[in-house]
């Protein structure tokens, strides 16, 4: 256990770090756990900088848990069984803090996927009907269900392909080059293994459609897209650019055509904050699309656009460390602290903005 300016840290030893104020008065009244879940190859070191932050800035709200229940090479196991270990590792937590009533997430790259996959198991549905001539509020709480029982705020991702990586320019370092992302498709498990096949949609369990479309509904016992709903807010960041691992399209659950036109920040606390915009849940027909669009990837896009989302775009394309973009927008820790400095105004826009 660790204390530092006012945060207490505790590794613990079924799995994660958890951070919380170090004063007893501000830990006593924090009820809304935050599930920090790191990117593919990562470590809970990743969510270090802003886990800090969040309970320095909000230090009688949150109980911050860094999962480690999939770290390094484990990420390599598929998106389901990340999932799962997460599932099971936020049951842990939640039973080790019996004044825990609210949950939300904060998931880097894939993170982002496997914590999908985990409230989708986690869901719990609506106890009650709610009656038709309550307040619209009151029924959009009732309606919403709960994760484990506790009340779902924001679900947070950051740089996640939520759109998979098959599809043209999705994974930048290939260059937009047909040739090479067709043969990528046929060779990502050779070096990703599992993981690699169900972000390239090329994936085939028992003749199942690959995972990331089912993870767009709920299938079977697992109910992803009610969990997701039952959330108060979510929000995709994404990087413009120099992401040469997630593609800005699949990160912010967008269409090309959807694209914005981005200018300089103008402001001093977000310099790297581009673009904000608040989308409605909609609905679209399929048949619709153009024919150049990747059917498969629409289907992903129509589907976990149903639901409104908050997106928020990102450059660090006048910074030193812009071609560091995927690790530096959630200010990880590569290897010298000065690189939090890049990243440091997206961690405080996230807490700003931050439902408590």
């Amino acid at each position: 256990m660790g204390d530092m300016g006012g945060v207490r840290t505790e590794e613990n030893v079924n799995g994660g770090t958890d951070v919380w104020s170090s004063s007893d008065a501000n830990a006593s009244t924090a009820d809304h756990l935050v599930v920090m879940v790191h990117g593919i190859l990562g470590s809970t070191a990743n969510w270090k900088f802003a886990a800090n932050q969040f309970v320095r800035l909000l230090p009688d709200k949150v109980i911050v848990h860094c999962s480690e229940k999939n770290m390094h090479q484990l990420t390599l196991d598929g998106v389901d069984i990340m999932g799962d270990r997460l599932a099971e590792e936020v049951l842990e937590v939640i039973e080790r803090r019996p004044e825990i009533r609210k949950i939300s997430f904060i998931a880097h790259s894939v993170g982002g996927l496997a914590a999908r996959y985990a409230i989708g198991r986690l869901y719990r549905p609506p106890r009650r009907r709610p009656k038709e001539d309550l307040p619209d509020d009151v029924l959009d709480d009732i309606s919403r269900g709960t994760i484990c029982g506790l009340e779902a705020m924001n679900f947070i991702t950051v740089a996640t392909p939520h759109l998979g990586s098959r599809g043209n320019k999705q994974v930048p370092f290939l260059f937009g080059v047909a040739a090479i992302e067709k043969v990528a498709s046929h060779v990502i498990h050779w070096i990703f293994r599992r993981t690699g096949k169900h972000l390239f949609l090329t994936d085939n369990d028992d003749g199942k459609p690959p995972l990331l479309q089912r993870m767009v509904d709920d299938w079977g016992d697992l109910y992803f897209i009610s969990a997701l709903k039952a959330f108060k807010r979510r929000v995709a960041y994404s990087n413009v650019g120099y992401d040469h691992i997630v593609g800005w399209r699949t990160s912010s659950i967008r269409r090309n055509s959807e694209l914005p036109k981005w200018e300089d920040s103008l402001s001093q606390k977000y310099p790297h904050i581009v673009y904000e915009e608040q989308s409605e849940g909609e609905c679209m027909d399929v048949s619709l699309v153009d024919a150049d669009c990747d059917v498969l990837e629409e289907k992903l896009v129509t589907g976990l656009t149903r639901l409104s989302w908050e997106r928020v775009d990102v450059s660090f394309h006048r910074s030193r460390q812009r071609f560091a973009a995927h690790s530096v927008i959630q200010s990880m820790q590569v290897k010298d602290s000065f690189l939090h400095s890049e990243g440091a105004d997206v961690i405080q826009h996230m807490i700003d903005c931050f439902l408590t």
